[in-house]
């Protein structure tokens, strides 16, 4: 099968490979009850030793700086309390933590939350948190421009391996909110 974008020597759906996804990501795959069929989310087998995003996409074809997104995982600190969330922007803009994930989220201070925190709660590899198989409680808060984009790159629960999916599945997934300017 030919990767619907990108330069990659090995592209499945992702249904035909859990053994390659993390529990959490593999579980979400089985279970895809989404509009796009699960067939439609891809599989590429990447090296992980190239997996950030600049480097990884002049490797694999440097169209994918505009067509990659990130999952990162923050926490919204109020009273004591602490909130766990996952944001998904494109990778060519930042979070705005401390304006739109922060307010979104009713906190009083935001930040992106400790690594042990993210591998733990997530039961994903540093570096390749997805949003496919996230804790179904958490608010997946997903910039208004990922929808808009036709295919895009993430992470696979792994470093090593990506998918690449229909850029408006991300408004269905569990807890998502869609957001403008998320990304910035």
């Amino acid at each position: 099968m030919r990767a619907p974008l990108g330069n990659f020597d090995n592209a499945r759906p992702a249904p035909d490979c859990l053994e390659e996804l993390t529990p959490p990501v593999a579980d979400a795959v089985r279970a895809w009850r989404g509009d796009v069929p699960a067939e439609q989310l891809v599989y590429v087998d990447t090296d992980p030793a190239i997996a950030d995003t600049a480097v990884f996409a002049e490797h694999y074809g440097t169209g994918l700086l505009d067509q990659s997104a990130n999952c990162v995982v923050v926490a919204g600190k109020r009273g004591g309390e602490s909130t766990l969330a996952a944001c998904v922007v494109l990778s060519r803009t930042r979070v705005d933590v401390n304006g739109v994930v922060r307010r979104q989220l009713g906190a009083r201070k935001a930040s992106f939350a400790a690594k042990d925190t993210a591998v733990g709660e997530t039961g994903m590899e540093y570096g390749g948190i997805t949003p496919i198989g996230l804790p179904t409680s958490w608010p997946l808060l997903v910039d208004s421009a990922v929808l808009d984009t036709e295919w895009v790159l993430i992470g696979s629960g792994r470093r090593r391996g990506k998918l690449i999916v229909p850029g408006k599945i991300f408004g269905g997934l569990p807890g998502a909110v869609v957001l403008a300017g998320l990304g910035v």
